[in-house]
């Protein structure tokens, strides 16, 4: 049985549109299904999980990068696959993955293609499908929730990251890699990634893969502010692997701590001084 959980206000309410495209397009099809629709945060999660629960093959997650995170923290270590059908303002996991963009092409995509084994990520034994970020990510995502209701796709994050790039200041970080020796150092920005792509597309780990078993480092230290046009140019092209300031590696698990440091896991907001990620590979099975 092919299950589905939808978000109707993913996307300023697109989801609950999305939705009624992809019951049409499964009735069409002759494709036996259950729908349901989430009411409050975390719902989708649960819902993933009476899901599985219940034999369910695949969990068609219809929304924004947050419903296919809620969606997935249900379906983590078991058999049943998730499928993402984009309905949201960023849509950024899909992009690493491979899946369409536009929702019907997405179900065609999951209905053709098999599930394969996904790595996933942990911060202090909480899940992320995507990225975490502390520092300048932060910062962007805090005025791009100002004008998200204004306008969609990458606009608002565009937006977010000229006013962070005015008014961010680079942030007292010490930080260890597999293990290693602590560094410390000021930075601007701190990313752990899983997946490649933030901010509605914004290439902030251009070469990083799902399946590989590890998760891409990027630290970019303090950045002069007559450099900061030019690297705001960079970030928009997928060149910040080749600032000056960048340091990259690839890791299975990464610590990092600043005082009063606020994290960006998976575009949800929380505050957490001490960091501490690791990868969790092929812990959960996905259409790609």
């Amino acid at each position: 049985m092919l299950y589905a959980i939808c978000n109707p206000t993913a996307g300023h309410g697109r989801g609950k549109t999305v939705g009624n495209m992809v019951e049409k397009r499964l009735m069409e099809k002759g494709i036996p299904f259950h729908m349901v629709y989430t009411t409050h945060p975390g719902h989708a999660a649960q819902l993933a999980k009476e899901a599985q629960e219940q034999g369910a093959q695949t969990v068609l997650a219809i929304g924004g990068d947050g419903t296919a995170f809620e969606t997935a923290q249900g379906l983590i270590h078991t058999d049943t696959a998730l499928g993402i059908i984009p309905a949201g303002t960023g849509n950024d996991f899909i992009k690493t993955i491979g899946v369409p963009a536009k929702p019907l092409d997405a179900l065609d995509h999951i209905l053709s293609h098999g599930p394969q084994k996904t790595d996933v990520g942990l911060i202090n034994d909480r899940m992320f499908l995507n990225e975490i970020g502390a520092g300048f990510d932060v910062a962007v995502l805090d005025y791009t929730q100002q004008v998200k209701r204004f306008a969609r796709g990458i606009l608002p994050y565009f937006y977010g990251v000229i006013r962070a790039l005015f008014s961010f200041r680079a942030m007292d970080i010490k930080y260890t890699v597999d293990g290693g020796d602590e560094i410390c150092q000021k930075a601007f920005v701190v990313g752990v990634a899983n997946g490649g792509r933030i901010g509605g597309g914004i290439l902030i780990a251009p070469d990083a893969r799902v399946d590989d078993g590890m998760l891409d480092v990027i630290i970019v230290g303090d950045i002069k502010k007559r450099h900061l046009p030019s690297r705001l140019l960079g970030l928009m092209r997928g060149k910040i692997l080749t600032f000056p300031e960048t340091k990259f590696c690839r890791a299975r698990s990464v610590s990092f701590s600043s005082e009063g440091m606020r994290l960006n896991i998976d575009g949800e907001v929380m505050n957490a001084q001490q960091a501490e990620t690791k990868i969790l590979p092929g812990a959960l099975m996905i259409h790609r």
